[in-house]
């Protein structure tokens, strides 16, 4: 589990494709004494297991494996060497819940459709996929690129967000542009009230 709140960017520094995986090998600012191998890491909001790391200049470098139907449904399939990432470590029993709870299970794509400047802050305008679009709502949270964002406006499959300075300079968030695809999570509990309201509809006979 995951809270949305990136603890640090990383850089991928070598793909490797083997037996239908891919390796991506991701130095970041991490300490790899503190880490142990099968934990978890949030990759832009992907939740991946750590199967290899090693102390690396500037903090450790570290190996995830990456299975076919992730590499269909999120942008991991498309990195290339040199990609920064937004990475978070898993969450533990007594740590701030200072964003929401986010599996780091990707339910779709979404499209930025606009990036401007608002106020000192940025706003960004996305299209979701038209599955995913009932569970996102305004003043609901979402998870962009494995970032936990407040939706401001909701129109159609389109939602707004607010991105203020500090989440601006310390995620990727900063180098989006038009055109550009981001890995949506939608809130938890939207979810699942989606799931319970669909398994009591009537079905027709």
């Amino acid at each position: 589990m995951f809270t949305g709140l990136v603890s640090a960017v990383g850089k991928v520094t070598h793909i490797e494709r083997r037996n239908g995986l891919v390796r991506l090998t991701v130095a970041s600012p991490y300490d790899a004494e503190t880490l142990t191998l099968g934990a978890s890491i949030s990759h832009a909001g992907c939740c991946l297991t750590v199967v290899e790391a090693a102390p690396a200049e500037g903090g450790m470098s570290h190996i995830v494996e990456v299975a076919p139907e992730s590499l269909d449904k999120t942008t991991l399939g498309h990195w290339q060497v040199g990609h920064a990432v937004n990475l978070e470590r898993s969450l533990r029993a007594g740590d701030e819940l200072g964003g929401h709870i986010v599996g780091g299970h990707i339910d779709g794509l979404g499209e930025v459709l606009r990036v401007a400047a608002d106020g000192e802050g940025w706003r960004l305008s996305i299209r979701a996929p038209d599955e995913l679009a009932p569970l996102i709502a305004p003043k609901g949270s979402i998870t962009v690129d494995g970032v936990s964002l407040t939706v401001n406006e909701v129109e159609g499959a389109t939602f707004g967000v607010l991105i203020v300075p500090h989440t601006w300079a310390v995620t990727t968030l900063a180098a989006l542009k038009p055109g550009d695809r981001v890995n949506l999570e939608a809130d938890m509990l939207a979810r699942y009230v989606s799931r319970i309201l669909s398994a009591r509809a009537p079905r027709d006979e």
